[in-house]
Formats: C-alpha cells, structure tokens, sequence
C-alpha cells in the first residue's frame, strides 16, 4: 500500500526544506561579507617608485612608536620598521577582523617552536610553509621582526578604511599592541 500525504506531512516537508533554504542562505551571506572585509578595504601593496612619504616605526615590547599614523587616503607609504623590544614582534596593517583571523595561525606558528619569544626558527618556518602555507608568514601587509631586526613595508592605503597596525604575536594584540590608523 502507498504511504498516505497528510497536511501535517506536507507542512512538516515545507519546514524541512525551508530551514535548508534558511541555513544556506546564512552561509552564503556569512561567508560573502567574510571574503569581502577579509580581502577589500585595507589597500593594497605599494611600489617603490610611488611612495608619498616614509614613516619610521619602533616596536617596543606591546606597544609602537608612533602610537597613531595620519595617513591620507591614496598615500602610498614606505614604513621603515625596526623592533627595539626585547621580543619577537608584528607589524601587521589590517582591519580586526583580519588580525582575530591571523591569530590563530600566529599560535600555530608558536606551537610548532617557528615563533618563539625572543626569536623565529626561519629554516622550521621555510620547511612548515610547504606543509602549511600559514607558517610561511609571507604576507605583504606583514613583517614579522626578532629583537633588533629591521624591516619595512611599502603599503597604498587606497581605498582603505578602519585600519590597524596590530602585533598578532600571541597576547600582544591582547595586551594593546595597536596603533590607530586616521586615514583623510
């Protein structure tokens, strides 16, 4: 014998397929505005001969010198960056989603000895990278500094807003290593 269709099955199959329809519609409309703060509005690599102007940066143990950059929108800017601290540290431009997002692979980086307080495994971190492409820290809006270590990074800030510089060496994001970013 055929099953008999009830209304209360037909409603209860409704249901079923519109919470379906509900859940990957959240998905999507997750993952979408994810993507887009992940991968838009914080600039974008600059180039050497389009530089606006340099601005030197020290890194102190949790805390940068300057504290607050006035950057004009469009600038291109060339930050030379030396960490003066004690310990290993980040300069990292990005908006705090992007920074909570790099966390967890900066303590990744730590529980794999790449990253370790006062210096960085660079040949464990070279042989990680090919297993994982996190730990390779290659990132262009990123410097990753030992005690005493120079570096910089050349950044146009178009079309850029709600930007931090920000350490995501474990606990120091946490204990407000950040430096606001005024963009006019």
């Amino acid at each position: 014998m055929g099953q008999k269709i009830t209304f209360k099955s037909k409603k209860r199959d409704y249901f079923i397929a519109m919470n379906k329809i509900y859940l990957v519609l959240i998905f999507l409309l997750t993952n979408s505005n994810s993507f887009a703060d992940k991968n838009m509005m914080i600039g974008s690599l600059g180039k050497q001969d389009e530089v606006n102007r340099t601005i030197k940066v020290v890194m102190y143990d949790n805390f940068y010198e300057p504290k607050r950059f006035n950057i004009k929108s469009g600038e291109t800017v060339k930050f030379e960056i030396v960490n003066a601290g004690e310990l290993v540290h980040e300069f990292n431009i990005a908006n705090a989603m992007m920074h909570k997002k790099h966390q967890p692979e900066m303590e990744k980086m730590v529980e794999n000895e790449i990253l370790l307080a006062n210096s960085i495994d660079k040949d464990k971190m070279i042989k990680m990278a090919k297993i994982d492409k996190s730990m390779g820290h290659s990132h262009s809006n990123s410097v990753l500094l030992e005690p005493k270590e120079k570096g910089e990074i050349i950044w146009k800030f178009e079309n850029a807003m709600n930007i931090e510089i920000a350490c995501n060496v474990p606990g120091h994001y946490q204990v407000g290593m950040i430096a606001k970013v005024d963009l006019k």
